[in-house]
């Protein structure tokens, strides 16, 4: 066993790290983080300091177990976790837990960093070996109480006054109200009219368009005319005054240079791939970790990590980056495209943990047509992109020429063209920024007018006025989300992926095209929140407490400080808003008009399973009448016609072998229904349009399955092999199990059937994705059980005895505290030898 155990975060860059340290290391993953805070209420004590109650993960369990067993020979430790906050607290719980089990006597143990993966990086990083960084732990532990505190105290909130099993988070919250007040604009938004005039110019050697910039002696503006008649009757003046030509009153040329953007930031790697790639944010760093962590590009590297670090707000270069970037600059485009001296960019962050260097190639040197045989398509579009966004930051500035043209006609009107063009490319000889949006400046890019001088005229073709509508705002896309929360200092570099992906999961967002639309739910989440939580959904608020957090990580503000000062008032609001806001008012409930039929009034809800429709009142004495919405239809924005339409269900179809055919929505949705038989219309399927045949088909088909669910039954046994979705399967009605591939499904045997339930089975689910009930034994009873099994069931059946003691007694009986969970592991463990003996 090797002298050295290095523990880094991900297998792959353990891999590509073992085969620089040579056989004297270890090197094993963590696989992210190790422990977590118990999913329970209490797991962080605020009457305690805010003391925090940890427990192993249990998916990770294996690996802390893999470490735990290299750390007992080995006689020097090093955590090589990722060089963040969330990397210093990985290597902390790893460091805890080891001195928890007695392995840390004797031995060094320290932490190193290094923010790319090449021999040179790693060698560099070992030699500056330095402890745990107790500040960033701290700053990790205050994140992660706040967050906790937030989801548990505001989540039951929700669920009274909102929607079951909905949550909210400390930054989350604020990402989606930022979605929902920019729909509520575009839903107030009302649409302007107003015209543009334009020339078209017949030039001897090129035509070219001018746009009108004066009108009757006066600045023409968007909206000088906002009418058909009134732009005809100007066109007509126009023409009448130029006389088939225009006059060049005055000719204006600037030079002038524009800079490179800075290389990337976590930020703008996720909003520029999102606009040149079609990239989403998560997607985006899924990839970048690939190409950080490392690849096998052949030859004497073998493999090596061929981008630096992705989580960072920096914009620096370290020295070698940078005198590799200039002799390739020199290199491929020649000493002219290089600045006298390296350019330098300033970050906005003041957070010195996330200062490290701005996302760059390890090496300029590997071009990407060097290294893209041995990439995904995916990974050398996005190696591409970093690559040339680090090469020309640090190119000399473009240099544009831009000429503007005044042309008059007559003595009250004229027009102007402008147009730019390109000089020196500089920079953009390898690399342009993309933009979510044209300014005129862009559009007159590339342009190139005639030479023209004052006194000149310009045979006029024709002059046209054409017809506009000033546009709402437009939804968030990813790249224009991540770069609103950058703005406002929500979230930091590792977040933002994480707060659009739960915003999704829980189905607070929609995304319609590649823009975010908020549910129903996520605008009554938000508006709730907005109203009654004010404070903690301010942009402002949530910016303050990401600095006071990055202040903890520099070591200037205490942690536990911090937290006291927001948990006093949030815990009193919390306790408030819980008996004081009525349920109807915090969903956004809301009353249409009147029922024509009946009189009743017309509403519109929030209820448990959606947004629906409600004929009458609960005071009634009829009960009232219920529709749900159909896909695509808003609470916020139906109208009382629609919402009528509705109550055109269920419809009769028709007849069918004698059955009358009907659809409906029911409570697991739409539905189909011919005699006894229901089946569910797909995606595609409107209850409110479709036809006989296509439901009869649906019907059917859903008979016929039916009919060929059952393979093979056995007398006396529950057990039964069927035909399922994903091919046939075993169940007895509370466990599914599998069939081996290499066997026929109607030959198995009661006896086989029975072992391989034993084996394979798990819990059914039903349909929400919850387990079925199942009656739970004591953990000393399994544990007796285990005993008493034969081998080598009895050793798997003793491990979970054990593992369920740990977790169901430990957790009851013992006090959930690190040095508390030792001493019932030590208790479970006698109880898993006396049980194998």
């Amino acid at each position: 066993m090797a002298k050295n155990l290095l523990i880094v975060e991900s297998p792959a860059k353990a891999k590509t790290i073992n085969k620089y340290l040579g056989k004297d290391f270890t090197v094993l993953a963590s696989y992210g983080h190790v422990r977590d805070l118990v999913p329970k209420e209490g797991a962080v004590d605020p009457d305690n300091g805010f003391a925090m109650r940890y427990d192993l993960i249990d998916k990770n369990e294996k690996h802390v177990d893999a470490i735990a067993k290299a750390a007992k020979s080995a006689d020097a430790l090093f955590l090589a976790t990722d060089p963040d906050r969330e990397g210093e607290a990985i290597s902390w719980h790893i460091a805890e837990i080891l001195k928890e089990r007695g392995l840390l006597e004797g031995k060094t143990l320290q932490r190193v960093v290094f923010t790319e993966i090449t021999p040179r990086a790693i060698k560099e990083a070992m030699s500056q070996p330095r402890a745990i960084a107790s500040d960033l732990v701290d700053a990790q532990q205050a994140r992660r109480a706040l967050d906790y505190l937030v989801g548990f105290n505001l989540s039951p909130v929700l669920w009274r006054k909102v929607q079951r099993g909905l949550s909210a988070g400390r930054v989350q919250s604020p990402a989606l109200r930022m979605i929902v007040e920019r729909e509520e604009e575009i839903e107030a938004f009302i649409a302007r009219e107003y015209w543009s005039i334009e020339a078209e110019c017949a030039h001897a050697t090129q035509a070219f368009t001018a746009k009108l910039n004066k009108l009757d002696g006066k600045k023409f503006e968007q909206f000088t005319v906002t009418d058909g008649d009134t732009a005809e009757a100007a066109r007509k003046r126009i023409v009448a005054a130029a006389g088939g030509t225009l006059h060049v009153t005055d000719v204006v040329s600037k030079e002038r240079k524009r800079r490179p953007a800075p290389p990337f930031t976590t930020s703008t790697l996720q909003q520029e791939a999102a606009r040149k790639l079609g990239f989403t944010t998560r997607k985006t760093m899924q990839v970048a970790q690939k190409l950080y962590e490392g690849v096998a590009i052949g030859g004497e590297e073998g493999t090596v990590g061929l981008i630096s670090y992705m989580r960072t707000d920096s914009v620096s270069l370290s020295a070698e980056a940078l005198t590799e970037l200039r002799d390739v600059i020199a290199r491929d485009f020649g000493t002219r495209a290089l600045p006298d001296k390296p350019n330098t960019y300033q970050t906005k962050s003041k957070n010195a943990q996330e200062a490290h260097e701005a996302v760059r190639p390890t090496s300029a040197l590997r071009t990407p047509a060097q290294v893209s045989r041995h990439l995904s398509d995916d990974e050398r579009r996005l190696y591409e992109l970093i690559w040339k966004r680090a090469v020309a930051s640090q190119m000399v500035p473009a240099t544009l020429n831009t000429v503007s043209v005044d042309l008059a006609a007559g003595s009250e009107h004229s027009f102007r063209a402008s147009g730019t063009t390109v000089v020196d490319p500089g920079f953009l000889a390898v690399y342009e920024e993309g933009k979510d949006s044209k300014s005129a400046e862009d559009e007159d890019e590339g342009r190139k007018l005639p030479a023209m001088k004052i006194g000149d005229r310009v045979p006029l073709e024709r002059i046209h006025a054409d017809q506009h509508f000033t546009q709402p705002p437009p939804r968030f896309t990813e790249a224009a989300l991540v770069k609103a929360l950058e703005e406002y200092g929500i979230g930091r570099p590792s977040t933002y992926a994480s707060i659009i992906q739960t915003l999704q999961f829980r189905k607070y967002v929609e995304m319609e095209g590649r823009s975010f639309r908020p549910s129903d739910v996520g605008r009554a989440v938000s508006k709730f929140l907005s109203s009654h939580f004010t404070q903690y959904v301010d942009y402002d608020f949530t910016a303050k407490l990401e600095d006071e957090l990055d202040a903890v990580s520099r070591g200037e503000e205490e942690w536990v400080p911090l937290m006291e000062k927001f948990w006093g008032p949030f815990k009193e609001l919390v306790e408030d808003k819980t008996e004081s806001v009525d349920r109807s008012e915090a969903t956004g409930a809301r009353e249409l008009g009147t029922d024509p039929k009946s009189g009743k009034p017309v509403s519109v809800r929030l209820g448990r399973y959606g947004p629906y429709v409600q004929i009458g009142t609960v005071e009634d004495e009829e009960k009232p009448e219920f529709a749900s919405l159909r896909p695509g239809q808003s609470m916020h924005t139906i109208s009382l016609a629609d919402a009528l339409e509705l109550y055109k269900l269920p419809r009769k179809l028709g007849l069918s072998n004698e059955h009358e055919v009907t659809v409906g929505i029911g409570r697991f949705g739409p539905f189909a229904k011919r005699g006894t038989t229901y089946a569910s219309l797909k995606k595609e399927d409107d209850p409110h349009t479709i036809e006989l045949a296509r439901a009869v088909f649906l019907i059917e088909e859903k008979e016929e399955i039916a009919r060929n669910r059952i393979i093979k039954s056995f007398e006396g046994s529950d057990i039964q092999v069927l035909n399922g979705r994903f091919g046939p399967y075993i169940s007895d009605g509370k466990l599914n199990g599998r069939i081996p591939k290499d066997r026929e499904p109607a030959s198995l045997t009661l006896e086989e059937v029975t072992r391989l339930l034993e084996e394979t089975g798990k819990p059914v689910r039903g349909r929400f994705g919850k387990k079925a009930a199942a009656k739970k034994e004591p953990a000393v009873k399994v544990a007796k059980k285990a005993a008493a099994t034969k081998a080598p069931a009895k050793k798997a059946v003793a491990k979970k005895a054990t593992k369920k003691a740990t977790k169901k007694t430990a957790a009851k009986k013992v006090a959930k505290t690190t040095t508390a969970k030792t001493t019932a592991k030590k208790a479970v463990k006698k109880v898993a030898k006396k049980a194998k003996a």
